[in-house]
This record gives structure tokens, sequence and C-alpha cells, in this order.
């Protein structure tokens, strides 16, 4: 067993490995001796999961079309930048007759690229797409190990604990992302008798390949630090990379940065560049506006140089001193991505919309952003600079939403203002109508509405002539209205007018980009402080399920901070309110590998589906208040109305 940093030695003789076997088998143990300290381990860890060395594995072990669908889905960023490298090693090792693999960080194949000859042989020990690799359930193999050791190995032929795999020699990297999370295994495998010394090598050179282009691709609204001790290895996959917050704290890196900066990953979010490195974080960001690509010679505070090469924004940064306030680089649109790649896939999509006349469906649980997200739409488009009317459809009461939004004339009812009003579609016009809940209209209002819609006209309650109206249309919901119109309760001519282009945006529990938006709602929350979350924290809020989302994280950080002492500016477990401590206590995974924090508990339970969990965070949020139903609504991040709305739907 070769593991990355281990001198290369020739692998163990069979005989060797069957005389280790035997002991394992018949007294439980397995002593290094002549083995190795991290294969000892690996049979032991086989052995303690119950599995003997002539199992067979159960193809319960392997996940079905849907669950195998929705991790393809989470991991699609993983996927998108893995797919080229994967590609290009499997030209270096196509000779070999062996195949590269790439398993999500659970341990299940979500990629193979395989020789014919050498695929058949795989798909009998179930190397294929969906089947799981944890050594709990394939005993000692590379992707299992590599899993549990958190290191580059190579399990070649008889080392694997499953003698119908000792065919197999296999070679397998971690792949881990800015914050050190666990994202993945990179993995050749192939036929024992083809085993290469340079092999583990090669995987290791590939996986740092994907994990520099996802930070690169990540942090391109951010600015970042490309380094190497000689000016020639930046741009290389040997480079350092860092990335820094506004006022200079280092929130992610790659291994080779902090490695050249003598960091833990615990220091990521904890630590100040300014305490790693013997320089002025203005005198490193203002860079002369003449050589802007030139790295520059700094020191470390022990003396170490390092070149430097300053980033921001697929640019190198131009600014001037931090002391100075930096201007927000891009449109409204550009200002709400934090880094999630299906937040930008999202943008990429409406952007192509901006300039038609066409209608845009925002979908997505309560507290994603789905008004913030129109806002932006607005001030990114043509209409911008005019007016922008929200309503919420499911806040009006039923009552007074068509005079709300069809306006009336003067007396036109009892209690209506003397003068009339114009309502909120003529408000709306020359610039952007946002009808929020849109699902809740009543079914009388959606024929007006569509009326409106089709002849572009509004005519008031009580009389008067009808006035031309033009405006932008964009409509958002939490419900799933393609079924609301199945079941009567939206008009389908209504859905099909509004759907002009459909989007979902991610809830917080599903996005990426948990630490840059963490820092983003701290900065809006603290404009004259710098704010962090301490990083034994922040992973544990990064995988609690936030039934409220984004505003139930929003108001959580805001009580955060409003608890801290003048002096203080980090966030930790005392200053949150005693009910989210106790909910981050209970709703922790207790066997969720340390390593782990950003897997959270709704994507490791893909069958569980959002209605599901509505309903687990309605009945949890009722119990947590004692049955208070305001308390219980602010909780959420809902409106009492929608409670009560969701109540009812539950019975």
């Amino acid at each position: 067993m070769r593991c990355a940093g281990d001198n290369v030695q020739p692998t163990l003789h069979d005989a060797v490995l069957r005389q280790a076997r035997m002991r394992l088998i018949e007294h439980g143990d397995c002593p290094a001796d002549g083995i190795g300290a991290r294969l000892a381990r690996s049979w032991q860890r086989s052995l303690a999961a119950g599995l003997s060395p002539l199992d067979r594995v159960a193809d319960s072990e392997h996940a079905n079309a849907i669950d195998l669908r929705q991790i393809l889905t989470r991991n699609h960023e993983l996927l998108a930048h893995s797919r080229p490298v994967m590609d290009y090693l499997f030209d270096q090792v196509r000779a070999s007759e062996g195949m590269v693999i790439l398993a999500d960080q659970r341990g299940t194949l979500m990629r193979t690229l395989g020789h014919p000859d050498f695929l058949n042989k795989a798909q009998r020990v179930a190397l294929t797409s969906g089947a799981s690799w944890l050594e709990q359930h394939r005993g000692t193999n590379a992707i299992g190990t590599a899993l549990a050791e958190l290191e580059g190995v190579e399990i070649h032929g008889a080392e694997h604990f499953f003698e119908r795999n000792a065919f197999l020699s296999c070679t397998a990297a971690p792949i881990v992302s800015a914050r050190g999370e666990l994202l993945g295994i990179l993995d050749i495998s192939g036929d024992q008798r083809s085993d290469h010394p340079h092999t583990l090598g090669l995987v290791n050179i590939a996986a740092r390949m994907i994990e520099n282009s996802l930070m690169l691709d990540a942090s391109r609204c951010q600015t970042r630090l490309l380094l190497h001790p000689q000016r020639e290895g930046i741009g290389t996959v040997a480079e350092g990379i860092v990335t820094l917050s506004d006022d200079g704290w280092i929130v992610g890196a790659n291994r080779n940065g902090l490695a050249f900066l003598k960091l833990a990953t615990r220091a990521l979010g904890a630590v100040q560049l300014t305490h790693a490195m013997d320089v002025r974080l203005s005198d490193l960001l203002s860079r002369p506006l003449r050589s802007p690509d030139q790295p520059r010679l700094v020191r470390l505070r022990d003396g170490t140089e390092l070149y430097v090469l300053v980033q921001v924004a697929q640019g190198t940064l131009q600014i001037a001193p931090p002391a100075l306030a930096m201007p927000k680089l891009g449109d409204a649109l550009t200002q709400l991505d934090t880094g999630d790649v299906r937040w930008r896939s999202v943008t990429d999509k409406v952007r192509r919309v901006l300039d038609k006349p066409i209608p845009l469906l925002i979908q997505g649980e309560s507290g994603v952003g789905k008004e913030l997200f129109a806002r932006a739409v607005h001030d990114s488009g043509p209409r911008r600079g005019k007016p922008f009317v929200a309503i919420n459809c499911a806040a009006v009461p039923e009552n007074l939403i068509e005079a709300e939004l069809f306006g009336y004339a003067p007396g036109a009812f009892t209690g209506a203002r003397r003068e009339g009003s114009p309502g909120r579609l003529r408000e709306a016009h020359g610039g952007t109508l946002f009808l929020d809940e849109v699902g809740d209209m009543p079914l009388a209002m959606q024929a007006r509405l569509l009326r409106v819609l089709q002849e572009r006209e509004v005519s008031p309650l009580g009389g008067g002539s009808a006035v031309a109206v033009d405006f932008g249309l964009i409509c958002a919901t939490h419900c799933k209205l393609r079924e609301a119109t199945e079941l009567g309760r939206f008009r389908s001519d209504l859905y099909y007018r509004i759907n002009g282009l459909t989007v979902q945006l991610p809830a917080l529990r599903e996005r990426t980009d948990f630490a840059a938006l963490t820092q983003r709602l701290l900065a809006d929350l603290n404009p004259q402080r710098s704010i962090h979350v301490t990083p034994a924290l922040l992973a544990r809020l990064s995988v609690y399920a936030w039934p409220g989302n984004v505003r139930q994280y929003a108001n959580a950080l805001r009580t955060a901070s409003a608890m801290l002492e003048p002096h203080e500016l980090c966030i930790d477990w005392a200053h949150l309110s005693d009910d989210l401590q106790d909910d981050l206590t209970v709703q922790a995974a207790p066997t969720a590998p340390q390593t782990r924090p950003a897997m959270s508990s709704a994507a490791a339970e893909p069958s569980q589906n959002l209605s599901q969990l509505s309903h687990t965070a309605i009945c949890q949020a009722l119990d947590s208040s004692g049955g208070n139903m305001s308390q219980a609504a602010r909780r959420l991040g809902i409106s009492r109305q929608t409670l009560y709305r969701k109540l009812a739907a539950l019975k």
C-alpha cells in the first residue's frame, strides 16, 4: 500500500498478505509489522464493519436512478470542473486498459471513463456509477481508504480486503475545497499486472488541478492571491491560491496556499493576511497600473520569501488603499453572486432575457431571496431607474387585493379614499411589476390579471376609462404552480402567460457558497465593523437545515451581531440565541466526519422531499415556541398567514 508522501516500495508479496489476512480473520487483529500501519488500520476497519474477505457486496449498496440523479445534481460543480481533467487523465492511462473514476464525498461513484476491455471486469465488482465504495461496504479499496485516511493511497492486488478484488490495482486521491472540506475522490483503477509506480503522483496532481480550477472559478468575485516561492511557479498547478475578504481576512486557500503561508485549515476565517505576511494590506493591494500582471516579492513573518500576484474579478486588482470604501463591481445581479454554482446558473439564464418582453417566474422556498433576486433583475435590466412595484399576494387581504392591484374610482366602495387610487398595476407603468407568492392570488383576481396581461390596459373598480399600461412582469412562488393548475387552484391560462422563463433559486442548505454568503451578510449587517464567525461555529451553521433559509440565517446573524461586546469582532456560540443553540445541537449529525461540515442533513437524505422537510420544520417551530403562532412564524421566516395556510394544507 502506497500513500502520498511514502517512499515508493515494491508491492508486498502475496504470501505476506495472506498470512496477515489469516491472522486478522482468526484473531481479530492485524499487526502493522510487514504490511504497514495504514493497511493494517484499513483491514481492521473492514473487519469491524462485519465484512469477510470472501463476502460478495449486496446490490442494496448501489444508488437507484433517482438518488444517483440527486447526487449528480448536488455535485454539478465538482463534475463540471473534473470532466476535462478526467478526460486528460484517461488519455494518459488509456494504453494500460484501465479506468478513471470520480466519487463523491460519501464514496458513491459518479463518473467513470474506461477502456472497453476492462469495463466488463469492472462491472463484475460493481465499479460502476451509483455504487458505494466506502470501506464499510467494499472493504479496503483506494476510494474508500482515501476517504478514511484523507490522503492519496494506492491499493494493489491482494491488499484489497475482498479477495474478489485482488485483480485490481487502484490509486485514489481526495479533492478538497478552499475551506478544507472533502468534496470527492479521484481514482485510477486497472488490472494489477499493469501497476505503475508513478500513478499515485499522477492522481495527486490531477486532484490538485481540479481543486485549483474549482477555487479560481468560485473566487471570481473575491480578492485572491497567487503564491509561489519562484516567480515562474505562479500560473502552474504548483501555485498557492488564497482568497481574502474585503477587509483582509484569509477566507479560503488551496493546499499549496496553506503550506506556503504555513497555516492550518482551521486558520481559514480566523487569521488576517497581515498576521501571516510582513506587509501592509494597503501596500499589497495598491499595485502600479503600469505593471498589473507582475508578481511582487513579499516576506512572511518568519522571513520566508514568496512571490505574490493579486487578482480580483478575473482581472488584476487595481484599487485604492482599503481605508477608502471599495466600490462594488458589476451590476445588481453580479453583486448577489457569492459563488454558488446553481445561483450563478440561474443568473446566466435570466441575463439572456433581460432585454426581452419575457415574463419571469421565480420559484423557491420561503426566505431564499426571491424578492431580492427580482429587484436585482429589475436593476440590471433596461427598466432600471423606473418603478419597481412589489406586491405580496399572500399578505394583502382577499377583499382588498382587487382594489390594491387595479385601483378604484372615487367613492367606489365604503372606506375608499375620496380621490380614488390608481392601483399598483398603473404605478408599475414603465417599470417592473413583481407579484410575490402569486400562487396565493384568489381565482377571481387571476382572471382579471390575465385580461390585463393580454390587453395591456387596466380598468379601475367603480368605473372609469381603461388605462394603457406597460411593465415587465416578474412573479414568484414557494409552491409548485404546475401542480396547483392540475388541482384547479391556479388558472392554467394564467400560468402559461406568466411562465415565460421559470428559474428555481436554491435553498440555503443546497448552496455551496455558505462561507462567502455569511461574510456578505455580516458586512451588510455591520458596515462599520469587520465581524466574522469562528470556523468551528461556521461549520456547524453550514450543516443546519435552515427552514427559513437566508431570511432566517440573516436574522440569526443580526441577533448574534447585536450580542457582541464593543471590543469583540468574532461571533461564537455564546452570541447565538438559546433556541438556535438548541437546534444546532439537536440537529447536528453526530456521525458526520469533522472534515466534511458543509454536507447538510437534507443532502444526506435525498429521499426526503421538500414537503416532508416543511412539515418537520413547522412541527419543530411550533414545539419550540410552545404553540405560539407568531413566534413560530418568526422562527420559520414566514408570515403568520402563510403558516396558517401551511397548517391547513397538512390536515
